[in-house]
């Protein structure tokens, strides 16, 4: 994990009670749910409950026994997330009522395509909630998501096999080999072959992915880490059902609103990493990252727009993107006392580049012998009939070229055995150049400094109480930064502001609760000038406010579970060029109840029961079209069959309920799926 010190060095630190000497390392598995590893937090080795941030984890063995392959499908059970339909083809969620495709993670460095992300070689999944740009850079006004890597072991040979089916013929093949190749080196890798299906007309797709890593110790006090990701992905871009009377158009459920030939969706992707750790004694140590990731996507889709019950309305667009990132960054971990007070102190640099391309073509229907339309109005059908269509001249190709320069300095004051600082700032050097299809270019070169001040108080070492404070910013050119309108080019970024007071208590060794109270302020917004109303001014505000609470791990002997309820209350305060004063912020649904519970009940036989209420939720800023409130029950079962060889059956939607977790608007609405079950066999060697 980018900050993270060496382990090696462990035994120069200073003596504090605070900080524990041993840091899980970045890779390893955890067994259970609880997870007390905070490095992501704070690129330094510091345990969760001292992180002032609410951090949500998803451990190896939770993804296992709830047999989740996309991150989507984990988050679902994070609260506080929503999950955005993506179009159909990419990630996207809502954390506390801010919208992202790009705020996504590989071992804290930047994973910012819009693409679907595979599981099959991830240890665990961090959801890291509010503003903090100090460590994670622009974006991530809500949160971010951080995917931590499975890494090569040199302590033991392991071999790992599994495969899945569901009732809809969706399955997965997937391996997990590690072996030493002497006492300092290791090699591992991992692979997986899915085909998707679902109860969806004409859905499919299929997905293949192939990890290597290898971990070297060089010394006794040097540690390098490389790696090598090739993900291939292929499936029918499903855009889901119009709207109708301010709720989702019912008796379809089942119905493609597209054209499976043209509807699909491709991604491949190359991410390419290299890390060195280096102890340096005397409690110090340094850290190094690279990364190279290509990724070349194409997607096509017609959609539906609107619909009066009878007739649905189509238009449709085929999206191209190329994007090319290279990352650097370096961090330099120190551990010392100055009087009576111990430090950890961090800083770093990152330097990144990136190189985007983004073509669109439009969909026209007719033919040749009569005119062209942008849109038409077929028949409401299990299958629709689609007239003639055809792809226009291109009406867009943005090339983008992004440089970023980072500079940061943290520290971590331990004031006594019982109140903990932390303080610091971080400068970014944003450089971006478009050129649109006109051959337009045009660039803007934003400076921002974003700071973070948190107060930890810790009563007893099981026991922490925090309040903080940090921003965040993004430049007016979307998340992906495929383009500055001219029209923007003189507009300062948005800021983000998280205030946040909570608790973290360690109950058990391996039971964690935690409790958040948040005031998440999203400012320089673009909204009508309040003078004149033809121009545009940064006026607009929106503000988010929310309690979380989670209880994660180890319950009663054999009993682990990861329970969570998020309160959340968001609403535009001052008019935006997206909606007026008064609106509730989109997809952020009231309250929000998850629950995944795994139980054994003998030395081979065990129970899983996971629970999902979500309030109801307005699909976009329109605050027109309403996503009823439904709950969700998930069950599972576990049978080891030998020591080596262990079955389960996993079901969801127990009670085959009728629900809309997602949208993309008004009018592109994702039905969930019905009663579906899974039957999967896992060999261990």
């Amino acid at each position: 994990m980018p900050g993270s010190a060496s382990a090696e060095t462990a035994a120069d630190a200073p003596d504090r009670d605070y900080l524990p000497r041993e840091i899980i390392v970045t890779g390893e598995q955890q067994e259970g749910y609880a997870s007390d590893d905070g490095t992501t937090g704070t690129k330094t080795p510091t345990p969760l409950i001292d992180v002032p941030q609410t951090v949500a984890v998803i451990t190896s063995d939770q993804l296992q026994d709830q047999a989740i392959t996309q991150l989507g499908e984990a988050l679902r059970y994070v609260p506080g997330v929503s999950l955005e339909t993506g179009e159909g083809h990419r990630d996207e969620i809502f954390i506390r009522g801010q919208e992202t495709t790009a705020d996504f993670y590989l071992d804290g460095l930047r994973d910012d395509a819009q693409y679907y992300r595979s599981l099959y070689n991830v240890e665990r999944i961090e959801v890291l909630k509010g503003a903090n740009a100090l460590i994670f850079g622009r974006g991530g006004g809500g949160g971010v998501v951080n995917r931590v890597s499975k890494t090569a072991q040199t302590d033991k040979t392991a071999v790992t096999a599994g495969g899945s089916v569901d009732n809809f013929g969706a399955l997965d093949l997937s391996g997990d080999f590690n072996q030493p190749l002497g006492d300092n080196v290791a090699l591992r890798l991992n692979g997986t072959y899915e085909e998707f299906d679902s109860h969806r007309d004409f859905y499919e797709g299929r997905f293949f992915g192939i990890s290597p890593t290898l971990t070297a110790r060089l010394g006794p006090d040097t540690k390098l880490v490389a790696s090598y990701t090739y993900d291939d992905d292929s499936r029918v871009t499903d855009r889901g059902l119009p709207s109708l009377g301010g709720r989702p158009l019912e008796g379809f459920d089942k119905a493609f609103f597209g054209d499976p030939e043209f509807n699909r969706a491709t991604n491949e992707a190359h991410i390419a990493r290299l890390r060195i750790d280096q102890g340096l004694g005397g409690g110090w140590s340094a850290n190094a990252s690279v990364q190279y990731a290509n990724y070349d996507k194409v997607y096509a889709n017609l959609l539906p727009s609107s619909t009066n019950g009878t007739t649905v309305r189509l238009s449709g667009y085929e999206d191209y993107q190329d994007r090319e990132n290279l990352i650097a960054q370096a961090n330099l971990v120190g551990e010392f006392d100055t009087g009576g007070v111990s430090h950890t102190l961090l800083t770093g640099i990152e330097a990144s580049s990136q190189d985007s391309f983004n073509g669109r073509r439009n969909v026209q229907f007719g033919t040749g012998t009569g005119p062209f339309t942008g849109s038409v109005d077929v028949p409401i059908a299990r299958v629709l009939a689609i007239p003639a269509f055809s792809l226009a001249a291109p009406n867009r190709a943005n090339d983008s070229e992004l440089s970023v320069l980072s500079a940061y300095i943290q520290d971590q004051i331990a004031i006594g055995d019982h109140v903990e600082l932390i303080a610091g700032l971080r400068w970014d050097r944003f450089d971006l150049e478009t050129t649109n299809l006109a051959g337009t270019l045009t660039a803007r070169v934003d400076e921002k400094v974003s700071p973070r001040v948190g107060l930890i108080v810790k009563p007893t070492e099981a026991l922490s109480l925090y309040a903080s404070y940090a921003t965040s910013f993004l430049p007016q050119s979307g998340d992906q930064f495929f383009l500055i309108a001219p029209s923007d080019q003189a507009f300062e970024p948005e800021k983000f502001t998280n205030y946040e007071i909570g608790a973290k208590w360690l109950l058990t060794p391996d039971l964690f609760l935690t409790a958040a109270l948040f005031q998440l302020d999203r400012t320089n917004t673009k909204g009508p000038s309040p003078t004149d109303p033809t121009l545009v001014a940064l006026v607009g505000e929106s503000r988010t406010k929310g309690i979380e609470l989670n209880l994660v791990g180890e319950i009663l002997p054999g009993w682990q579970a990861n329970i969570g309820y998020t309160y959340l209350d968001g609403e535009i305060r001052t008019t935006t060029s997206s909606a007026p004063a008064g609106r509730r912020l989109e997809q952020l649904p009231e309250h929000q109840f998850t629950a995944w519970n795994h139980v054994e009940l003998t030395d081979k036989f065990g129970v899983g029961l996971g629970l999902i209420y979500q309030d109801e939720q307005f699909a976009s800023l329109s605050n027109a079209v309403t996503l009823p409130d439904y709950w969700r029950v998930d069950a599972a079962a576990y049978y080891d069959i030998t020591d080596q060889v262990s079955v389960q059956l996993n079901i969801e939607n127990l009670f085959d309920e009728s629900y809309y977790p997602s949208a993309h608007g008004d009018n592109n609405i994702q039905p969930a799926e019905p009663f579906s079950a899974r039957i999967g066999v896992r060999v261990r060697i």
